[in-house]
């Protein structure tokens, strides 16, 4: 009995702490460092940038020498030609059956304008993928804090809405006895039936909400869907903290932002566009050295010892000069110019976007603060309005018609205040993300 006791305790202890290792926590910043580090949009976004940096050594590889080397063996099936006398003889010489060439050859660009533009285009790809990783590292991070908040929230509705039902079942019971005794209407036990019955509906439907939000809440993470997941924040605490009236503070500088950066980015790599379309017309120069050794026999022996070799070795340079292409390189290098010309509109267009954007998130914001504030004071307000219904219709002053009102006043301005935190909360996610701030 004794040796069975500590058998199940040992499962049990073993069992908790499994679990244990299987539950994520997070507060909010906990969540955001997690998933810049574990979100697979995020992985994919470091890869790019891996994957840039390969590709920039790539391109400058093509100009540093390259060494390549070659074997070539031939047999002669028919020989092409029928025997000749070479030293007059009368010693007739088929020419070797079988034959080897072996060599190498070194090559180096002396000058192309075209490698220097792709030099320059390697970079400015770098910088292309470097400057997507930031806006993934921001998307994400919004996506995080919605997606936390929404958990919160239906985390919230829940307690709200049980407490809610804790009061109305027992309004509901208290009316009942009255009513068995004969001193109330049979409608004032309807009224709260109806308004008990829609707020388990109420229950219901976030209950079924809350387990989507998680399951949204991991994915962003870069967890599994059904992984268990506690959070340690709370919606009022984060709403409070994230009344950042700093933000309203100095000016904004678009030349910052992650979008202009993007957009930039387009411009430049349409310069080196152009450039490369105006490289095609410059002469390219090229140099090689080579070595080769040759092998002849009528079987095969190159193997041996005894096998002849004769080595031979040259140096040559390249020169290509481009003379008439009948106004390709012209129209090319024309339409590489008018998109470098719409490339620097949509810069324009971007920096005029971006302000709007800015001033747009920062009302957003300061309306959210505001009216996290008024839903306060009215949440307040409509407790109080509810309490006194409830007394003056247990006092039989008031109808249950006006107490219900009241209730789902009440029940409106509790949900009203819990968007309201959550609108904070993403309103100071979007400007941060709009003025490229608060990253960590």
């Amino acid at each position: 009995m004794k040796q069975a006791l500590i058998l199940t305790i040992s499962l049990i202890a073993v069992t908790l702490g499994f679990s244990q290792e299987n539950t994520n926590s997070f507060t909010l910043q906990e969540a955001i460092d997690y998933a810049l580090e574990h979100n697979r949009t995020v992985k994919n976004a470091i890869s790019d940038i891996k994957a840039a940096e390969k590709q920039k050594w790539e391109t400058t590889a093509t100009g540093l020498p390259q060494l390549n080397a070659s074997i070539d063996y031939q047999n002669a099936l028919k020989q092409q030609f029928e025997g000749i006398d070479f030293n007059g003889d009368g010693v007739t010489d088929f020419g070797a059956k079988q034959s080897v060439n072996a060599g190498a050859t070194l090559t180096q660009k002396i000058f192309d304008g075209s490698y220097l533009v792709g030099l320059q285009s390697a970079k400015v790809f770098l910088e292309i993928s470097k400057n997507a990783k930031e806006k993934t590292d921001f998307e994400i991070r919004n996506a995080v804090i919605n997606a936390y908040g929404n958990v919160l929230l239906t985390e919230e509705s829940i307690n709200i809405l049980n407490r809610n039902i804790t009061v109305l079942e027992k309004n509901l019971n208290e009316i009942t006895k009255i009513y068995e005794n004969g001193l109330e209407e049979e409608e004032s036990v309807e009224q709260l039936q109806i308004t008990l019955s829609s707020v388990k509906s109420n229950l219901s439907n976030t209950t079924r909400l809350k387990e989507i939000a998680y399951q949204m809440l991991n994915i962003t993470l870069g967890l599994d869907i059904n992984s268990q997941t506690t959070l340690t924040d709370n919606l009022e605490d984060l709403a409070s903290q994230n009344t950042a009236l700093n933000l309203f503070e100095g000016e904004d500088n678009v030349e910052n932002t992650i979008d202009y950066k993007i957009a930039e980015n387009d411009k430049t790599s349409k310069e080196l566009l152009l450039k490369l379309e105006k490289s095609r017309a410059l002469p390219t120069i090229n140099a090689f050295v080579n070595g080769v050794y040759i092998g002849n026999n009528d079987k095969f022996e190159f193997l041996t010892n005894n096998q002849v070799w004769v080595g031979t070795s040259a140096f040559g340079a390249s020169i290509n000069i481009p003379i008439f292409s009948s106004g390709m390189r012209s129209a090319a290098t024309q339409r590489a110019r008018i998109n470098l010309e719409k490339s620097e509109n949509d810069l324009l267009e971007i920096h005029q976007q971006l302000k709007l954007q800015i001033a747009s998130a920062k009302s957003s914001y300061k309306f959210a603060i505001e009216d996290y504030e008024n839903k306060k004071e009215n949440l307040a307000l409509a407790e109080r309005i509810e309490q006194k219904n409830q007394t003056k219709f247990f006092e039989g002053i008031s109808t249950s018609f006006d107490l219900r009102q009241a209730q789902t006043q009440l029940y409106t301005a509790q949900q009203e205040l819990l968007q309201a935190m959550l609108e904070v909360i993403n309103s100071k996610a979007e400007l941060e993300t709009v003025l490229n701030t608060s990253i960590n």
